[in-house]
């Protein structure tokens, strides 16, 4: 299945669209099926979340793997809380105003999606000085065949990253004498991009999975670590997570969640208000374990995921494509970030007038400031949409009482369709299921992981229809309820999220 050609349409088919001047949206989808049956793991863990799976790996089998399916018992119940799997509460009849939430992705939006997330954060600016001016809905209008040969800016958020690496080199060889000052104006940017990397492939995986060249897999995430996981096996592993993981607050509901360590550390001791004590044990070695790479670019976390993925086959032998798929993967994957590191100690050695022997002392440097960044990027995924006192502080909507933070933290992020992630990923899972990759934060966190398909990310949602009208419609969502209600009693974050959504709409 493996190409180093595009996607691109065959000779004698139709006249590509306007938006699709070098692939067209039809061959693209064509390609996708292709990959979606090569990749079936990454289909069937799509097609096992709640909600409407992804149409275009429906023609993949359910997995009776235990890494590629739900846990739960005849009864649809989970093995851990006895709770039944729930239900996404997709409106029904679709009120006009919310409609463009659950609106499938087209094949153009996922041929522009990782151009417009790195170019819109430029675009985003503008809107800390005048939020209202980018409120319209930019699905196709803005589309320009400009950004055709960029499927993917990924590419260019990675060369973008090894122009600056190459500047700071010369920087340090011009200026010796200014080592901090070089230093800092590079790593901070640097911290900032990885940030965005990290945001970037987050909305990636939840509406365009598949790069246009296969070459542009490896260049998603070289910076984060010596060695990783592929991008097959990020997506896979972050699927695992929204399948395990349906409630913020309960983990591993229906199986194995690859990152249940990092919200052990954070909810072990059970309520905060009085256990606050307890947890000044733990939480502070969470900022350390995502900066040795306990992460989901990280090296620690390739080696927990490789410890459990692939499951082993009949009779306990060897899954049958453990050699001939996943491991050339790993292989290849890796040679290209240990390549990489390489020539970022070369540049620290003869350069800067040092031996061979010590180009570590710029390959650390490089590597700090890259894993504050993804670090930091992990850190507002995992650890704070998951935990319970950020998802109280939520209920109090803090977009109204603390109006300032929430403008510093979007600035940090890349925007406030970034934000919008950390407010309503809740709901980001729910629709998930249901579009791809347009869902908002922790209302939003709430969001994508009730409807991860359907939805996606709202930070791209925003992307295509601005920040306040993705904003305002995950809101009006999560007022309505995620989940179908089942008989089961409430949980600790239904509770929470009734709660905000009540205090939002009296603020109103």
């Amino acid at each position: 299945m493996a190409t180093s050609a595009p996607l691109l349409g065959k000779e004698g088919k139709a006249a590509h669209s306007k938006a699709s001047i070098f692939y067209g949206a039809d061959e693209y989808l064509e390609e996708l099926k292709k990959k979606y049956e090569h990749d079936h793991e990454i289909a069937a863990l799509k097609n096992a979340l709640p909600g409407e799976g992804d149409p275009n790996a429906a023609g993949v089998a359910q997995s009776s793997d235990k890494m590629l399916s739900v846990q739960k018992n005849n009864e649809n119940r989970s093995l851990k809380t006895n709770r039944l799997f729930p239900t996404p509460n997709k409106p029904d009849p679709m009120p006009q105003n919310l409609a463009f939430l659950f609106t499938k992705i087209t094949p153009e939006q996922m041929i522009y999606m990782p151009a417009l997330s790195y170019l819109g954060n430029v675009l985003h600016v503008c809107e800390y000085l005048n939020p209202r001016r980018n409120t319209g809905n930019r699905s196709k209008s803005n589309s320009s065949p400009t950004m055709d040969y960029r499927w993917n800016v990924l590419t260019a958020i990675f060369f973008t990253q090894v122009l600056m690496v190459i500047g700071y080199c010369a920087a340090l060889a011009t200026f010796p004498d200014y080592w901090w000052t070089c230093t800092l104006c590079f790593g901070l940017p640097f911290s900032y991009i990885a940030i965005q990397n990290i945001y970037i492939d987050h909305d990636v995986m939840h509406g365009a999975t598949f790069p246009v060249y296969e070459w542009q897999r490896f260049l998603t995430h070289p910076f984060a670590d010596f060695f990783s996981l592929p991008w097959e096996e990020f997506v896979l592993e972050h699927n695992r997570h929204h399948a395990s993981t349906v409630d913020l607050l309960i983990q591993g509901e229906f199986g194995w969640d690859p990152e249940e360590f990092h919200y052990a550390l954070q909810q072990w001791a059970g309520p905060w208000s009085s256990n606050w004590y307890k947890y000044l044990l733990t939480v502070p070695f969470i900022p350390v374990i995502h900066f040795f790479g306990l992460n989901d670019t990280g090296s620690l976390f390739a080696l927990e995921w490789w410890m459990h993925f692939p499951d082993e086959g009949a009779g306990g032998k060897c899954n049958k494509e453990f050699w001939s798929k996943w491991i050339p993967r790993r292989i290849k994957h890796n040679a290209f970030v240990l390549s990489l590191w390489a020539c970022v100690w070369l540049l620290g050695t003869y350069p800067l007038g040092r031996p061979l022997s010590e180009g570590w002392r710029f390959m650390f440097t490089v590597s700090v400031f890259a894993r504050i960044g993804y670090s930091a990027a992990w850190m507002f995924i995992t650890n704070f949409t998951h935990s319970l006192p950020w998802n109280e502080f939520l209920a109090q909507d803090p977009g109204r009482t603390w109006p300032v933070l929430h403008n510093v933290m979007a600035m940090v992020l890349g925007g406030k369709h970034r934000w919008n992630e950390m407010l309503f990923h809740d709901v980001a899972r729910l629709c998930f299921k249901v579009n791809w990759p347009q869902c908002l934060s922790a209302k939003q966190n709430q969001v994508h992981h009730a409807f991860p398909n359907a939805v996606g990310t709202l930070s791209q949602r925003g992307r295509f229809h601005g920040w306040e009208k993705v904003h305002d419609a995950a809101a009006e969502v999560l007022h309505r309820g995620l989940w179908k209600p089942n008989g089961d009693e409430e949980t600790q974050m239904q509770k929470t999220q009734k709660k905000r959504s009540l205090m939002m709409k009296q603020g109103k």
